[in-house]
């Protein structure tokens, strides 16, 4: 049944565009052919309701292999979405890992001071982000970390170009770490002025992130783990609103997360090892 299950996947990738080693890791993750048509056929009406460019990357919590991408946003500044790997490459540089204030303002408010004086605790720029890289390169991710401030007026690590796909990566080996288990939890309390998007949807620990572009035109991120009733998928989402305005951006990722809570049952999802 299984050889069946793959050919209709491989069908419906093949008339909504989507790739086929992509629907065979969905469908081998308990979401059925039809599921997926039917998540994907139902996006473009999400993509009509936002005045924004936008994209979704998810992939199974536990699972190995090519995101589910829609929409037509793919890639960008990570903004402070970065300070996760950030913080895990901090516990990481530690005899004793123990979180400290800084790892927890960091995540929690987005705090960037913080973030800098993890940063530059382990050790100069090019140092810090070949540390940062090997926490993404554990899990698959082969973004690389920018270490030069292209951008002045932020930080080096947020203006890294990181894809919504490697992003998703990176959260569905993370999650399963038992090493990372502190800032999933650090994820899980973000402060109430920032849960939008992700910060919707509850027991979902996420990180957004947020900047303008040169041209003062502002991109909105979010990372997270969503629990669904068969397992749990890690999604990454952006949004890039037509107006420029952050605010629009965050009511794009709000009209995103509940598209997501309406869809449960479809996104493709999995469980840690063991």
């Amino acid at each position: 049944m299984v050889g069946g299950r793959r050919h209709a996947v491989r069908l419906v990738a093949a008339l909504l565009g989507i790739g086929v080693v992509t629907a065979v890791l969905v469908a081998d993750n308990g979401v059925r052919p039809g599921s997926l048509a039917a998540l994907v056929g139902d996006f473009p009406e999400l993509q009509s309701s936002v005045d924004a460019s936008i994209g979704i990357a998810l992939t199974p919590v536990g699972g190995r292999g090519a995101a589910l991408e829609l929409g037509e946003w793919r890639s960008g500044p990570a903004w402070s979405t970065m300070k996760v790997p950030l913080v895990i490459a901090a516990l990481r540089d530690e005899d004793r890992p123990v979180v400290s204030d800084e790892m927890t303002v960091a995540i929690t408010q987005s705090d960037n001071a913080a973030a800098e004086a993890i940063w530059a605790g382990l050790g100069d720029p090019p140092t810090a982000a070949g540390k940062v890289e090997a926490v993404l390169s554990e899990t698959g991710d082969p973004t690389r970390v920018q270490f030069r401030r292209v951008r002045p007026e932020y930080s080096a690590f947020g203006q890294t170009d990181w894809s919504l796909p490697d992003q998703a990566t990176f959260l569905a080996a993370a999650a399963c770490d038992h090493r990372d288990a502190a800032v999933f939890a650090l994820m899980g309390r973000i402060e109430p002025d920032q849960r939008w998007g992700l910060g919707t949807i509850a027991g979902t620990p996420f990180k957004g992130g947020w900047g303008p572009s040169p041209a003062h035109r502002y991109l909105q991120r979010q990372m997270g783990v969503i629990t669904t009733p068969a397992g749990s998928s890690a999604v990454a989402l952006a949004a890039e609103p037509h107006s420029g305005a952050s605010v629009d951006g965050i009511s794009a990722l709000n009209r995103i997360a509940a598209w997501l809570r309406d869809h449960l049952v479809m996104l493709p999802r999995g469980h840690c090892p063991g």
